[in-house]
């Protein structure tokens, strides 16, 4: 787990990003990224619009699980991981952060850029952020509890496509593999 760790692309992850294939109807949409170099890197890779730095799009907080694997986790503490994991959304690390906490700061960002001059149907807000940030929004938009399997398999190279209303509130619109 990554968690917040600034690290930068490998060269293999800038390979992929290089492959990427976006859909045309992103051609003229807003673009925002998480503050983590990974994310920002991988944004300017596939546009040469003006990308916006959004906080509320970093990775989730991993707190003492960063830079470990959910294996080796596993393998320490297997009763103790299986109970936290068996949590869901209230999942959480020692002192990091829940997918319920990631998700309240992702339904804040829907909101205010539902609110904004110009939001409406046709417009197209591109978000680079990281895995557990995705999967926080697909819960949201899924109700999905983080338990049970996910609705939607979503790959490295594919892409969440939500729809959000004029209140923020948001509702899966399929995926893409990029």
């Amino acid at each position: 787990m990554q968690g917040r760790a600034d690290l930068s692309l490998s060269p293999a992850g800038r390979a992929q990003v290089l492959r990427w294939r976006l859909p045309e109807a992103w051609a003229h949409a807003r673009w925002l990224s998480s503050p983590l170099r990974r994310a920002t890197e991988t944004a300017a890779l596939l546009t040469d619009r003006p990308v916006d730095i959004e906080p509320r799009l970093i990775e989730m907080d991993w707190g003492a699980f960063e830079g470990r694997s959910l294996a080796e986790l596993r393998a320490e503490a297997p009763a103790a991981m299986a109970a936290n994991e068996a949590r869901g959304l209230d999942f959480c690390p020692p002192g990091g952060e829940s997918p319920r906490e990631v998700c309240a700061r992702l339904q804040a960002l829907f909101a205010d850029l539902a609110t904004e001059p110009g939001a409406g149907d046709a417009a197209w807000v591109v978000c680079v952020t990281h895995k557990g940030v995705v999967r926080a929004a697909l819960s949201l938009a899924t109700g999905w509890d983080m338990i049970s399997k996910p609705p939607l398999r979503l790959t490295g190279d594919t892409a969440l496509i939500l729809h959000a209303d004029a209140a923020g509130r948001i509702r899966p619109a399929g995926s893409v593999t990029l």
